[in-house]
């Protein structure tokens, strides 16, 4: 017994020790179906179902401020990856769910990009999805400054509507929308709810800041939903999150509210559970996509069956460890990331960080003691660089 306990003291170190090498980056690992006593021959072939618009992202990190006008400002770091709907998606693919877009590609080198990187790389179904030419791929480009970031966007039009794409997306068992004033929730979500899909919602900014009722209206087809606290706050016109949080608990099933390094909130009405965690701060390089690696995490502890305190706890942890990386999609965590991370947690000796270990402890059924990290990165910052 001794001998074995040294071994994985031994191993543990040699991980933490090859993690603080490696952080700079995604790490890559074998991927982990969390759903795999789940499946059936019946059962849907994909687990997240998604549509909407990829958007090519350029991030610029490590500006001391934005550039004002006529002035030139350098940037530290930079990459560029499939942004949008693609954050969702790979966020959700690398945490091991089968996931399917219909989306609009163009036929130039940003949709080249884009649709190999989503398709080959990340594993994401693209069948419901269309290149499309003469039309140029939607470009953002996104400045990272003092923990947050200001955004720029060019795009046109799909020529082919989403709705049409959506319509070939494979039954599953969860979809994901955005939700909108003015409009309803999608047909073809409210289609997978009636082949049994959950469907889970966010909410836009509201530039008009007129906070319409209609969205929360929207919410009788959701199984679950998940604002930040200001969005919360002002749909429900309350004053506080956890005001907030009660007031949506009336309006949805799984109702829950971020409140960025203050932690989480939610209620799931279906299992009788409440839960309030606090936040996981890590050093952030770029909080581009963090809401949706957040979302993407929930998805996979609330189709795994994981308690809502788990749930909320992973989906902290998916998100802190994705601001550490630049982009949205380019920085969304796997397994091995976690793993990585829980291997440093249990190697430290701080108070601190043993209580994280206490808190994190249902990971040590998720994650293999003895992985060590590999040195293998799952995508170039740079588009099109050759080797």
């Amino acid at each position: 017994m001794a001998t074995r306990e040294h071994e994985e003291e031994r191993q543990e170190a040699v991980s933490a020790t090859a993690y603080g090498r490696l952080e700079s980056a995604p790490l890559v690992g074998e991927r982990h179906d969390v759903l795999a006593g789940e499946r059936e021959p019946d059962s849907p072939a994909i687990d997240l179902a998604l549509s909407g618009t990829v958007f090519f992202d350029i991030v610029l990190t490590g500006l001391a401020a934005p550039p004002a006008s006529g002035t030139e400002v350098a940037a530290d770091g930079m990459g560029s990856c499939p942004g949008g709907v693609a954050n969702l998606a790979v966020a959700a693919s690398r945490l091991g769910l089968r996931t399917a877009v219909a989306a609009a590609f163009g036929e130039d080198v940003y949709g080249d990009f884009s649709w190999d990187i989503l398709s080959d790389q990340e594993k994401v179904d693209l069948t419901a999805s269309r290149r499309i030419s003469d039309w140029h791929s939607p470009f953002t480009v996104s400045l990272a400054f003092r923990g947050d970031r200001s955004l720029v966007t060019h795009e046109h039009p799909s020529p082919i509507p989403l709705a049409d794409m959506a319509r070939a997306l494979p039954r599953a068992r969860a979809a994901f929308v955005s939700l909108e004033a003015g409009n309803s929730v999608p047909q073809w979500a409210v289609d997978q709810a009636a082949h049994g899909a959950k469907i889970f919602a966010d909410v836009g900014w509201d530039d008009s800041q007129t906070w319409c009722g209609s969205v929360l209206r929207q919410l009788e087809h959701c199984h679950a939903f998940l604002p930040n606290a200001i969005e919360a706050m002002s749909y429900t016109r309350t004053g506080s999150p956890a005001s907030a949080l009660a007031a949506l608990a009336e309006y949805v099933p799984v109702a829950v509210v971020t409140d960025g390094p203050r932690g989480a909130y939610a209620v799931d009405q279906a299992t009788n559970e409440s839960a309030e965690v606090e936040g996981l701060v890590l050093e952030a390089i770029d909080t581009t996509g963090a809401g949706d690696v957040f979302g993407s995490a929930f998805i996979v502890g609330t189709l795994a069956g994981w308690p809502l305190e788990q749930r909320l706890r992973f989906a902290n942890l998916s998100a802190a460890l994705s601001v550490q990386h630049t982009g949205g999609s380019l920085s969304a965590p796997g397994w091995a990331d976690i793993a990585a991370w829980w291997v440093r947690v249990n190697a430290a000796h701080s108070e601190a960080e043993r209580k994280l270990a206490r808190d994190y402890g249902f990971l040590a059924d998720l994650v293999p003691r003895g992985w060590l990290p590999t040195d293998q990165r799952r995508a170039s910052a740079t588009i099109g660089r050759r080797p």
